[in-house]
């Protein structure tokens, strides 16, 4: 059995909607009441959450949004690039590694409701990454936009956007 099969049966990962395998590790117990959250959110929402996430060189993790941050931090396998645009329009990479000493860094944050999109920086690899959100995630803020829809509203990238999206 390959590394990245033992990796899905081992940690019991699953398809995730904006491309790679996930699994949710942790959601509190406690909650924030709707009333204590910003009126972009929904309804009540847990303290936080976490998922291990898995990507491979040949399957992307498209451009997407939330409401809230979200903290990735570096496993095993491959440095990630991590695409982010921001509401204003500008776009930024960061690699998401464990080589420090060439300007990789294990934990980064995305701000919320910033764009993002992550691909995995060598050929036949994977990368193992866990996602940190708070207020903790719900699929009700989960936002993953049609190609068209994000390049009308950044036409300056629509290079990158062309190639972090499902049609």
């Amino acid at each position: 059995m390959k590394r990245l099969d033992k990796i899905i049966l081992n940690l019991k990962l699953k398809p995730h909607p904006e491309g790679g395998f996930y699994r949710e590790t942790y959601r509190s117990y406690g909650e924030i009441k709707q009333d204590s959250l910003d009126t972009k959110f929904k309804g009540k929402r847990n303290y936080s959450t976490c998922i291990y996430f898995l990507l491979t060189s040949e399957v992307f993790s498209a451009f997407h949004r939330i409401n809230q941050d979200e903290i990735w931090h570096f496993y095993d396998g491959s440095p990630i690039n991590l695409h982010i645009i921001t509401p204003e329009g500008e776009y930024s990479k960061t690699v998401i590694g464990r080589d420090i000493d060439h300007e990789q860094v294990p934990q980064f944050i995305v701000p919320g409701g910033c764009w993002f999109a992550a691909t995995v920086i060598n050929k036949n690899d994977y990368s193992l990454v866990g996602c940190t959100v708070s207020p903790g995630f719900d699929f009700l803020d989960f936002e993953l936009p049609s190609r068209n829809d994000l390049i009308i509203k950044f036409p300056q990238h629509k290079k990158i956007i062309t190639e972090l999206t499902k049609k």
